[in-house]
């Protein structure tokens, strides 16, 4: 544009005026139109300047949405598998929840919904189940982990809140298991003697690195939605377990939906010299066996070499039976070397972390059979109780002593869980042990209400994990998980409930089977064999059970301060009672006097009262 194009455009609008207008109109025309000779308009004021900036937002806007829409789409191909067009070919099979086998190539993302194709399926997958895939290998042991693609990508969208999935939550502890095992090999080959302290703050600082953004995430919310199918989430901590594989083929021989079933299993075994590349293992033990009797009658007892210890999940997925039920990731396993467990509370959290959205949670140990659909008899159990759905199964199950492929073949009237005691060992610093009670007597309309949950056995709507999500600043403890379960539970609204009839039985093991200990393995890794140093780390844990319960002698949080003793008390507040009910209820409800080391009759639950 020029000053020519606008004198003349000037010209144009004031011929007329001229014409009809008077002398000094023109006059005043005339001075106007020389000021816009003098002053040239800028090129951005001009209409074609502003009609082509205006195309140029549409086109950059347009292209926007393309890119926001391709990348959306490429983040979800991430986490649920790789798009290309569909094919022929023959690539990696996946399966989906209902079973399908599918190409694992052959996976397209929509807006809504997953269409998941293949030369034989054309099946759509629901949103809700999408943060199943990619599923966790459950072979081979420890690196299991490693055969995940996209890990970045996983644990990032997981610890944002955004796209979580069972995956990239396997691929979070596996990071922390394995900051664990260098930071414990470094302890041990520092020169000089490890201490009891020293340890427990190395697990504390890797704990608050790895474990604590996780757990901030997601606290008191579910992390993934909660299927309404009646599928149960089995938490199964084992520990150099020989019956394992047995326990797993006997859950899933007797249950009828075994379609249904889903188990996170923790796997602490011996792994042997050079279990992997770039590991080159410990000698594998056994426990103390009983080998003969000493001058005095007393049971002699010794320690041998032993080979590598059985793999229960893989007896299980390499079974042609079974291996559909590994193959459609109902099996989600993580593994840790067994001189490394940190026991049963730490195993139940890490096994709590890889529920995926089943109905129900159910946690077990590694050495039990089961019933024919005890699953289905679980289910009406827990549906029968008054407060359903805010209802918890318990009990200590009936002990078997042959062994018999997991299968149960009678079941027993339920006992209730009504007593307890206060510990007079010294390893156990007197904490809360639960017991037994009465039995039923067969003729119950209803289940009726305990006090206290068995570790070894509960069953409950899966909600229970968000208002008692499970402690890991736990590690070392034997006792005073249930006592916590328990008293956390039933504040958080929670009632307890023993089932009307046994439909699982346990093996319990006396120490004169040989069996490994977990508390024998502790501090090998230290050059601190035997139960002592375990027993140093404990001592110093289960004040964080007793701070909560309520020993004022030792353990209120002013005198754990003043001993040095705070990291105890790492981010409990998220681990502790509820609002619904106080632990001074919970306490005179059960019969506890905390004060005075005693535990009295509980009459209500022993004559099943409480419904």
């Amino acid at each position: 544009m020029n000053n020519r194009s606008v004198s003349n455009g000037a010209d144009n609008g004031t011929n007329g005026e001229e014409r009809s207008g008077s002398r000094r109109k023109r006059f005043t025309r005339k001075v106007r139109h020389t000021s816009i000779l003098q002053e040239e308009l800028p090129i951005t004021a001009t209409k074609p300047f502003i009609a082509l900036i205006s195309l140029l937002g549409i086109a950059v806007l347009i292209q926007f949405l393309i890119v926001f829409s391709w990348h959306h789409k490429r983040h979800d191909v991430h986490v649920l598998g790789k798009k290309k067009q569909h094919t022929t070919k023959k690539v990696k099979s996946i399966n989906v929840l209902d079973g399908a086998s599918v190409e694992e190539e052959d996976i397209w993302i929509k807006d809504k919904e997953i269409d998941v194709l293949s030369e034989s399926t054309n099946t759509k997958r629901d949103p809700a189940t999408a943060h199943l895939i990619p599923h966790l290998p459950p072979l081979p042991p420890i690196v299991n982990t490693r055969n995940i693609p996209n890990s970045k990508t996983l644990i990032a969208d997981t610890l944002s809140g955004k796209h979580p999935t069972i995956a990239g939550i396997s691929l979070i502890l596996d990071n922390f298991l394995h900051a664990l095992h260098t930071s414990n090999k470094q302890l041990a080959t520092n020169g000089k003697k490890v201490q009891r302290d020293e340890v427990h703050e190395a697990f504390v600082n890797l704990a608050q690195e790895h474990l604590a953004p996780f757990e901030s995430t997601y606290r008191n919310k579910s992390i993934f939605p909660i299927r309404d199918d009646d599928s149960i989430f089995i938490s199964l901590a084992s520990f150099r377990d020989y019956l394992l594989g047995d326990t797993l083929m006997g859950a899933f021989n007797q249950a009828k939906h075994p379609d249904k079933l889903f188990i996170g299993a923790i796997i602490q075994n011996c792994y042997g010299l050079n279990p992997y590349p770039g590991e080159e293992g410990v000698q594998c033990r056994t426990g103390a066996q009983v080998v003969g009797k000493n001058a005095a009658g007393r049971d002699q007892t010794k320690v041998s070499d032993a080979p590598p210890d059985r793999n229960g999940i893989e007896e299980f997925c390499t079974n042609v039976k079974y291996k559909k039920y590994c193959d459609r990731g109902q099996i989600r396993v993580l593994y840790l070397h067994e001189n490394e467990s940190l026991g049963p509370a730490m195993a139940r959290y890490y096994a709590s972390k890889l529920w995926g959205g089943e109905t129900y949670f159910m946690q077990v140990d590694a050495h039990l059979q089961f019933y024919k659909h005890w699953d289905e008899l679980y289910t009406n159990e827990v549906k029968a109780t008054k407060s359903y759905p805010k209802a918890i199964l318990s009990s200590y199950p009936p002990g078997f002593q042959e062994e018999n492929g997991g299968i149960l073949d009678h079941a027993s009237s339920g006992a209730r869980l009504c007593t307890c005691t206060f510990s007079n060992s010294d390893v156990e610093a007197h904490i809360i042990r639960i017991n037994s009670g009465a039995n039923y007597h067969g003729d119950e309309e209803h289940p009726t209400q305990i006090p206290f949950i068995a570790a070894g056995f509960f069953f409950t709507p899966a909600y229970f994990l968000v208002d008692v999500a499970f402690d890991p600043y736990m590690p070392w403890c034997f006792m005073g998980e249930e006592i916590m379960l328990s008293m956390r539970a039933w504040t958080h609204g929670w009632d307890i409930y023993a089932p009307r009839k046994n439909w699982i039985a346990h093996q319990y093991r006396p120490g004169r089977m040989g069996l490994p200990k977990f508390w024998g393995s502790v501090g090998h890794l230290f050059g601190r064999p035997g139960p002592g140093f375990s027993n140093q780390l404990q001592l110093k844990l289960i004040k964080r059970v007793k701070h909560l319960v309520g020993y004022k002698d030792c353990c209120t949080r002013e005198k754990l301060i003043e001993n040095g003793e705070q990291l105890v008390l790492m981010d409990v507040e998220h681990y502790g009672f509820g609002v619904e009910r106080s632990r001074e209820q919970y306490l005179e409800w059960a019969n506890i006097d905390v004060d005075a080391n005693r535990c009295h009759n509980i009459k209500w639950c022993n004559q099943g009262e409480l419904l």
